[in-house]
């Protein structure tokens, strides 16, 4: 690669490292993981940046690679085993912290399917419409619609009995 081009992947690295690095933990829940996932798709997009730099919309090139990534991770046997010595206890109630929230939010993402997870992460995260996600996950705005709606179902139906909206969940005790 070029002294000119190897300068612009650097500094298109260095400026979207941040956000590449909280769209691949909101994925995995993880930041381990997370760093796994774009050190990976960095891997990937520097054996085809004289492709991506003629790319239109090199940021939306970039997430689909990040979440492809992250897709192929989940897909490895290795990923579904989580060995631990301590069972973990029940929580008894509803968090009243705010950064509790966010913990449950990522508990309930951790719970779906990676492919509902990416839509939701992609849709209200990153801000995506749909044929942008769709784009980015390969597949038809359809597909993106229907992802999304049982996502949410799935939200719902993880959430503790009784709460039905954002504000009884933040009302609750």
């Amino acid at each position: 690669m070029k002294a000119e081009d190897q300068e612009a992947f650097r500094e298109y690295v260095v400026a979207r490292k941040a956000a590449l690095l909280r769209t691949a933990y909101l994925l995995s829940g993880d930041w381990h993981r997370a760093e796994d996932v774009v050190s990976t798709a960095v891997l990937k997009l520097y054996g085809s940046w004289r492709k991506a730099r003629e790319v239109e919309h090199l940021d939306a090139y970039v997430r689909r690679i990040v979440v492809r990534v992250w897709l192929d991770e989940n897909r490895r046997p290795w990923r579904r085993e989580h060995p631990t010595d301590v069972l973990p206890e029940a929580t008894a109630g509803l968090p009243t912290d705010p950064a509790d929230h966010r913990t449950d939010l990522r508990r309930l993402l951790a719970q779906m399917p990676a492919r509902q997870r990416a839509v939701l992460v992609l849709r209200f995260y990153d801000d995506l419409s749909v044929e942008q996600t769709a784009g980015v996950l390969g597949c038809s705005e359809g597909a993106v619609k229907t992802l999304t709606s049982r996502a949410l179902d799935s939200i719902r139906r993880l959430l503790p009995a009784g709460v039905t909206t954002r504000t009884e969940y933040e009302e609750a005790p």
